[in-house]
């Protein structure tokens, strides 16, 4: 390899390694976007505060409430609750999937 197709090469190297970073911050930040809006109305989706509806745990103690990762199922199959006032959601696989890396965001 000469020395200009190794340094356009090289060049490309810091992009690659941002990649799945800039990737794990868009899935996050797509998950984040859908819990303000199909979730806020009812809970808590932030770091801190008390939920507008009092019976919809804040998102902030979920990870207290059940391990994050295993609602993947129930988030794509459909959540279903046993309080009237919890509608039934049903998300695309990826949608669950970032709504769940934005979830871990919040356990710290």
């Amino acid at each position: 390899m000469g020395a200009a197709p190794a340094r356009a090469a090289a060049a490309l190297l810091p992009s690659f390694a941002a990649s799945p970073a800039a990737a794990w911050d868009a899935r996050v930040e797509r998950g984040r976007v859908l819990a303000r809006t199909e979730c806020s109305r009812c809970h808590a989706v932030g770091q801190t505060g008390a939920s507008p509806l009092r019976q919809a745990p804040p998102f902030h103690t979920l990870h207290q409430r059940y391990p994050v990762d295993a609602l993947a199922e129930a988030l794509t199959e459909g959540i279903r609750t046993g309080h009237p006032t919890m509608p039934e959601f049903r998300f695309e696989s990826d949608q669950a999937e970032a709504l769940i890396a934005y979830l871990k965001t919040l356990e710290r």
